[in-house]
């Protein structure tokens, strides 16, 4: 066992319901074995800027399991190798910290940082570990799209929201004999709108791995009509985007380099328009945004959240360092940060969705894809 005293965590990305369980897990782990347990306040920020505090013992990490949010805060867009510095003039500037931040854990004393977040997080985990910093990632978002892993926690709470929200889709879609959208997050991964299209019974899903072809959705729709089914409910991942077409972008930002500058939106709605002109039929699209991001985590996150972080901690203690703590086949497990990041090997360039990142997406032989075609759900190809 390794000669472990502190400990540090770190959230880095959008909330995902369950952060809280494994801060807990993290906790109640490290506390078996004597060590104590930090948390830098609002990621990277209070990283960059000494700002922790004691999480043992601390009231403020007590009865958390069932709580939303994270009782540390979280970091956005923020990239410590190309971080935004406005100074005294207000003029602004980017500036790598990172060896700040290497300074500021050998002084604080923390043998082990563990990173809760999703790629660019993990890709930062990496960049860290090249300059001796002993770091275990943690799979954290409701977007399920990190590599080397089953699964991420805070994706089951997120579809079973977006699963309740077709439920009541459904019943005003069949009282007005409306086509009903509903567009949920993913980026460029269509887990979120795959499983809650099957789960909710929805009659199409459109996914950004299957560029859509709108004359099958219309076919679709068309074709209930002609059985007697004059609505029909729908799912767009935010990334969805027809043959021929592009991605629908809400905002286009200037976050620095290494940072998510582009903000998905307005798939559904594009979606809804269109099936409206084409089919004659009132179509209105719903985005559930981030309420699939808040709020209380489903049984299932709670208990994947307390496996996590208990075995993330288990590796501290083991001293296998460098690694993400993943679920493979049932069973957890590690991998090195150096896989999970794939080709993205620049440092510093920690931002996710771009070709060389490792991003798990839905493949065509998936169970789930085989799923939705055998019980005739469109995938708009």
């Amino acid at each position: 066992m390794s000669d472990l005293k502190r400990i540090g965590i770190l959230i880095n990305g959008g909330d995902a319901p369950g952060l809280n369980a494994v801060i807990r897990a993290i906790i109640k782990t490290a506390r078996v074995h004597g060590v104590e347990s930090y948390g830098f306040i609002e990621g990277f920020k209070g990283l960059v800027e000494n700002n922790y505090m004691l999480l043992e013992g601390n009231p403020v990490a007590s009865g958390i399991i069932q709580k939303g949010g994270a009782i540390i805060r979280s970091s956005l867009n923020t990239n410590v190798f190309n971080y935004k510095v406005v100074n005294d003039d207000g003029t602004v500037e980017y500036k790598d910290l990172s060896d700040v931040c290497v300074q500021n854990l050998k002084d604080d004393g923390i043998d082990c940082l563990f990173m809760l977040g999703g790629d660019s997080t993990q890709k930062a985990a990496r960049d860290l570990s090249l300059k001796g910093v002993k770091v275990i990632g943690v799979p954290k978002t409701i977007d399920n799209d990190v590599a080397c892993t089953d699964v991420t926690f805070g994706f089951n709470t997120a579809v079973s929201v977006a699963t309740e929200a077709l439920d009541r889709l459904h019943t005003t879609a069949e009282t007005h004999n409306r086509i009903m959208i509903l567009e949920v997050m993913g980026r460029y991964a269509g887990w979120i709108a795959l499983e809650s299209a099957i789960a909710g019974g929805a009659d199409v899903a459109l996914l950004p791995e299957i560029p859509y072809n709108l004359d099958k959705v219309v076919e679709t729709i068309n074709d209930r009509k002609r059985r007697g089914k004059n609505f029909s409910v729908i799912v767009v991942s935010e990334g969805a985007y027809p043959k021929g077409g592009s991605i629908s972008i809400k905002e286009n930002r200037d976050g620095g380099k290494g940072v998510i500058n582009v903000q998905l939106g307005g798939a559904g709605e594009t979606v809804a328009k269109a099936l409206e002109e084409r089919t004659g039929m009132t179509a209105r699209n719903t985005t559930l945004g981030y309420m699939q991001r808040g709020g209380t985590p489903t049984a299932t996150d709670r208990v994947l959240c307390t496996k996590y972080g208990a075995k993330a901690m288990e590796l501290a203690l083991e001293g296998n360092f460098n690694v993400l703590t993943v679920l493979k086949d049932g069973k957890l497990n590690s991998i090195p940060l150096e896989e999970v990041v794939g080709n993205n090997k620049e440092i510093g360039a920690v931002e996710g969705g771009t070709e060389d990142s490792n991003m798990r997406t839905i493949k065509m032989d998936d169970d789930l894809i085989k799923t939705a075609r055998d019980i005739g759900i469109c995938l708009g190809d």
